[in-house]
């Protein structure tokens, strides 16, 4: 298999991946962003309460786009084993 056939299937697969995973990542950003701010202004530290919300947040999301998360592994994976002779040889 040439070089260059694998660093575009690696790249390939970590644009896939982090594709994917952004819309859930993003949103646990923002979540613990704000109650790190909440927290400060209100000098309460405690860890369950920045913990909880991220939780929560991040699977309502990844309920959310689940649906367009399988489109795209589908497609990925459809477009991967397609060319698959490409690289057996």
């Amino acid at each position: 298999m040439p070089e260059e056939l694998v660093l575009r299937l690696a790249k390939q697969t970590l644009e896939t991946v982090l594709m994917v995973s952004a819309p859930m990542l993003g949103a646990g950003l923002v979540v613990g962003l704000i109650i790190s701010v909440l927290q400060v202004i209100t000098s309460i530290h405690d860890s369950a309460l920045a913990f909880v919300p991220r939780i929560v947040v991040t699977f309502v999301v990844f309920l959310i786009v689940f649906p367009w998360m399988m489109n795209t592994m589908v497609s990925y994976t459809s477009s991967l084993l397609g060319s698959f002779d490409n690289y057996v040889k």
